[in-house]
């Protein structure tokens, strides 16, 4: 092990609270409730679960959550809104998205009463950034990692957190330091400075050797040698891929200066000042960038038009029931939707893209235009390397524990063909929740610690202020069960395969998804019977977990 960086989890004195909080029979068995601690209204979440008492932070460090409103797990409390995950042990973050913990305090029973013991600087810091590993020099090893979004991110600093002292090569063609790029469809004029995960300081402080604009030009697997664009040669031990990938474009439309994809910030910027008044907006998809873009600047604009191969928007993710809904809300506002239609021709002058006709005959006026019809995965550098990449998505074929084929060498995150828990299926799922699991699973195993996937995808999106939690895997699905009233969104939405309950989507009935997802982590499943009004949320029996909210 090498030395520790600062310790930021301690703050300049170590002033410590100890207060009752509650009576051991305020809170029932496996259940959490709220308690302010000191004079200044900060809280901490209690919880009793096996009849022992957990303190924890109440917030969750991603986006501040109200932990009490979440879903309690076998030793963890999942957050209500994107479902990261917490160890009630030691506040440990265990599932994603976000990167940070959560404070942990010390609890004691005594004559019936709960005390907590807490430092106050942790009581009133809610995030706990978990120091990282400085390189020892006599550690010859070296670790690579390929790619900045939310897996390579996570994984440098999983592998300096979790004690790995070598020496560790993060690359990235990105001109910038990691950032939030979830925030880039709700908002095209994000600044960097505003939605960086970490700071330069930070990574300096784990001795992590960031090479932005530079990529990964071949890999010679047999030698373990990383050939780069700026001309070095770097013989590794291990590797972590999580490339990501590209989005889909045509070379018909590249030599025009107005049509755009969106992946990086200075997409979104390049978007965001093409955008006046009175400009005609195309957006071309209808998944989650294009109807995410197409909301956040439909009152930026003149208008907008949505063009979609299939007959309702998120069809293939969402369904079509919350697909019907989404599209009225969008025509709602004035938006134009051109669905089972596809683009037969761009027609422009002098390098700007003027007019898009449609396999209708209908020609659009395009003064703006946003491609979002899906991407492609970034394996080119693998060609002539022995990885194994699967022929129908573009994927790196991975085990459960994100090896390839080639052993030290692991993948993660978009561009990997991973197994989903807890199906038996295999695949490439672009969720922000997933990809981060994904870097702290490879640095576990780069370091030796063996660790199967266990985590339930989860996903979310928020179109015109309504939003959309997703859990589960829903592909295959053969019907929908819906509880509530989606026509003024509250409702859940249950996708079911024969009689067993594979994902839930909710809108505006949290915490059902992050439930779910807790469920199936767990090991359990529904059935359409306990799904009929959402009966298993109130059962108490072994096999639902009970929360009080």
């Amino acid at each position: 092990m090498g030395s520790i960086a600062s310790k930021s989890t301690e703050g300049p004195n170590d002033d410590v609270i100890e207060q009752i909080v509650c009576k051991e029979d305020d809170i029932p068995n496996n259940g959490m409730q709220e308690f302010e601690i000191g004079n200044n209204g900060n809280k901490i979440l209690v919880v009793k679960q096996n009849n022992e008492f957990f303190a924890v932070g109440s917030k969750c460090s991603h986006f501040g959550a109200p932990l009490v409103k979440g879903a309690l797990g076998d030793g963890i409390v999942r957050c209500p809104w994107h479902g990261a995950c917490f160890n009630l042990k030691t506040g440990d973050i265990e599932d994603f998205p976000g990167l940070d913990s959560i404070p942990s305090f010390k609890v004691s029973v005594a004559n019936g009463n709960v005390k907590v013991s807490a430092k106050k600087y942790a009581i009133e810091h809610p995030k706990v950034v978990k120091p990282l590993t400085k390189r020892n020099p006599e550690n010859k090893h070296t670790f690579i990692v390929i790619g900045s979004g939310p897996a390579g991110t996570e994984c440098v600093e999983k592998l300096r957190q979790e004690g790995y002292d070598g020496r560790l090569v993060w690359v990235t063609k990105d001109s910038y330091l990691p950032y939030d790029r979830t925030k880039l469809s709700k908002s095209l004029s994000s600044e960097a400075t505003s939605i960086l995960l970490r700071s330069h300081q930070f990574y300096e402080s784990g001795d992590i050797e960031l090479l932005n604009r530079v990529g990964v030009e071949s890999i010679d697997t047999c030698a373990k040698i990383a050939y780069l664009s700026n001309n070095e040669q770097i013989k590794f031990d291990s590797m972590f891929i999580a490339s990501g990938m590209t989005p889909r474009s045509t070379p018909e439309v590249s030599k025009y200066d107005n049509v755009f994809t969106l992946r990086t910030i200075e997409d979104a910027h390049k978007i965001f000042q093409s955008l006046s008044s009175d400009c005609h907006f195309v957006v071309i998809g209808t998944s989650f960038i294009g109807m995410e873009v197409a909301a956040s600047n439909f009152s930026k604009v003149k208008s907008v038009h949505v063009i979609g191969r299939s007959d309702v928007p998120f069809k293939e993710s969402l369904g079509r029931e919350i697909g019907e809904r989404v599209r009225e809300l969008f025509e709602s506002k004035g938006v134009i939707f051109h669905m089972n239609k596809s683009v037969i021709n761009y027609i422009g002058y002098n390098n700007r893209l003027s007019e898009i006709e449609l396999s209708d005959g209908l020609k659009l006026k395009a003064d703006v235009c946003i491609i979002a019809t899906g991407s492609k995965t970034n394996v080119e550098f693998l060609a002539g390397s022995n990885i194994e990449i699967n022929s129908t998505n573009g994927a790196i074929e991975v085990d459960e524990y994100l090896e390839t084929n080639v052993k030290g060498i692991f993948a993660g995150g978009d561009v990997a063909n991973a197994p989903i828990y807890p199906t038996d299926a295999k695949s490439s799922l672009g969720h922000w929740q997933l990809a981060t699991y994904h870097g702290k699973l490879a640095a576990l195993q780069m370091i030796g610690k063996k660790t199967p996937i266990k985590s339930v995808p989860f996903f979310w999106t928020a179109l015109f202020g309504t939003s959309i939690r997703f859990s589960g895997y829903n592909r295959g699905y053969t019907d929908v069960l819906i509880n509530g009233d989606l026509e003024n969104f509250r409702a859940v939405i249950y996708y079911c395969k024969g009689n067993e309950i594979v994902a839930v989507a909710t809108i505006g009935k949290d915490p059902i998804a992050a439930k779910f997802a807790e469920l199936l982590r767990s090991g359990r499943t529904l059935n359409k019977e306990q799904a009929i009004d959402d009966k298993w949320l109130t059962e108490e029996e072994d096999t639902v977990v009970c929360t009080r909210l």
